[in-house]
């Protein structure tokens, strides 16, 4: 298997580039948990590809810019991390808030990837205002977000079986409903994202509350409280995280917060505390106030952010590719999604749990060695199955990348494949964007 790398440094010679028709993914800042960069020719020789290039976007110009209006203008491979602290400059925030702030902006548009601030603030594909790209062609196109697609026969049947997820983040398959929607969520297999439009908030002082809780595995109760509680508050209350115990574990020791159990965690508009306080927290009727504390907001910012990274450090070390879910059910669900998380905590293999625990949006992770890793598929395979029935979403916001693609085929029907298929031969008839990508599950890629 031949793979060849490159790096445009212009966007023309990115454009010349396409044009060669050469079958290519397109990555920036290598932080996508859904492809296995570091084995990335031992799977594209198990899909029986004879030759490959990964086109590295991150040394193409990059440069931002804020308009009157509050929206940010991000060309180029500008991570969130950049783009917060310029909009925070400006007076001004952003309201996605990813787990990896070193990842690309236009990379997580192309996996509609969203945050823990999607509680307060809603999904990123709702806050694009518009998206430029490159197209098969080798040219230059823009999408609107205010502009509706033209549905046919297929179409429709595909956004009725979308409608059943449409509260969640995302659903199995990409929402394909606004021109917008095209890029968004597809993976950069119907073209590569250059240039992205999206709305910013007013730059506003947060605290952070943290309520220390059982271990859920022992009694959920308490968390299940805070979750049904929080829902009404979601204009002053801007995320409701989840790190439990097994989270705090993998931490150095010298950064852990408490001692056992698990830490729900509160990110409040400062002006809005007081009286979130009265009408939610000293409401609570199962959690007492001396299991709660604040934290300054970058002590908070580092935990959250440490917990992901130290999980994906551990798995490297022991060798082996994520075994873990990003699955979120309607609130109504949540329960039952928390029992089922339960039984893969009692077969005997280490684990995590955290994420965006009130939008009934968890990462439970197996953390496996070598010998356990067959078990842990057999059991994720098991899982998301059980998923399907809750009316739940396998992959809300990290993508299907190539390591989940086994898992989203249960939830796949004939309607998804023909409008995948449509896409395909509209936006890229050659096959040359990420032909190994989830809208060719139906057809050879060879």
């Amino acid at each position: 298997m031949k793979l060849n790398k490159l790096s445009p440094k212009t966007i023309e010679e990115l454009q010349d580039y396409i044009l060669l028709k050469r079958p290519s993914f397109y990555h920036s800042s290598k932080t996508s948990t859904v492809i296995p960069y570091d084995q990335i020719e031992e799977c594209l020789e198990k899909l029986n590809v004879a030759e490959f290039s990964m086109v590295n976007l991150a040394e193409l110009p990059s440069s931002m810019e804020l308009s009157e209006d509050g929206v940010l203008h991000v060309e180029g491979p500008v991570t969130w991390q950049e783009a917060k602290a310029y909009c925070n400059s400006k007076g001004r925030d952003i309201m996605t808030s990813p787990t990896e702030e070193l990842a690309c902006i236009l990379a997580g548009f192309a996996t509609s990837a969203t945050g823990e601030r999607c509680f307060g603030f809603g999904t990123l594909r709702d806050q694009v205002e518009s998206l430029e790209y490159i197209n098969s062609k080798g040219q230059i196109a823009t999408l609107d977000a205010s502009k509706a697609l033209e549905a046919d026969s297929e179409l429709l049947k595909y956004q009725k079986s979308y409608s059943v997820y449409c509260s969640l983040k995302n659903a199995p398959f990409p929402r394909i409903e606004k021109e917008t929607d095209l890029l968004t969520g597809t993976e950069g297999q119907l073209g590569i994202i250059t240039r992205a439009s999206f709305k910013t908030t007013i730059l506003e002082d947060r605290s952070f509350l943290f309520i220390k809780l059982p271990r859920w595995e022992d009694d959920y109760s308490k968390h299940m409280e805070i979750f049904s509680k929080v829902q009404s508050f979601r204009s002053s209350i801007y995320s409701c995280e989840l790190l439990d115990s097994n989270s705090m574990s993998v931490l150095p020791s010298e950064e852990r917060v408490i001692d056992a159990g698990d830490l729900i965690f509160l990110e409040i508009q400062s002006e809005s505390f007081e009286s979130v306080y009265e009408e939610l927290i000293s409401k609570f009727e199962l959690i007492d106030e001396n299991e709660m504390f604040e934290m300054p907001a970058a002590k908070c910012h580092n935990l959250r952010m440490n917990v992901p990274r130290y999980t994906f450090e551990r798995n490297f070390r022991m060798g082996v590719v994520k075994k873990g879910t990003d699955i979120q059910v309607p609130p109504e669900k949540f329960s039952e999604l928390l029992d089922l998380y339960r039984e893969l905590s009692s077969i005997g293999i280490d684990y995590n749990l955290f994420g965006h625990f009130g939008d009934a949006h968890l990462h439970f992770n197996f953390l496996p060695d070598k010998s356990k890793v067959e078990i842990c598929q057999e059991k994720l395979e098991e899982l998301y199955l059980k998923v399907k029935d809750l009316s739940g979403s396998p992959f809300a916001e990290h993508g299907i990348g190539l390591i989940k693609q086994k898992f989203i085929k249960n939830f796949l029907d004939d309607e998804h494949y023909a409008v995948f298929d449509k896409l395909k031969n509209e936006h890229d008839p050659e096959n040359i964007f990420f032909p190994q990508g989830f809208l060719n599950l139906n057809r050879s890629t060879d």
